[in-house]
């Protein structure tokens, strides 16, 4: 259930925000809904909760088994 909320927030903030939010195509609900989620998970003992980006992406890239982050791959082509 969506529940209205009341913030009192600097106004070059909110329109920097605006802005944030229309070139990254979301409503600021969504970003602020999304941040407060991120921020409560940590408290939460339970699974976190992804965003729908988050879920589609996942399973998307497998590694290799022997892959490792450290080394840096030259690809000289």
């Amino acid at each position: 259930m969506n529940t209205k909320l009341t913030l009192t927030i600097e106004q070059d903030v909110i329109e920097r925000a605006k802005k944030y939010a229309k070139r990254e195509n979301r409503s600021l609900s969504d970003i602020v809904e999304n941040y407060l989620m991120f921020l409560t998970a940590k408290d939460s003992t339970s699974e976190p909760q992804w965003t729908p980006k988050v879920t589609l992406l996942k399973g998307a890239f497998k590694m290799p088994k022997n892959f490792d982050y450290r080394k840096r791959s030259s690809s000289k082509a």
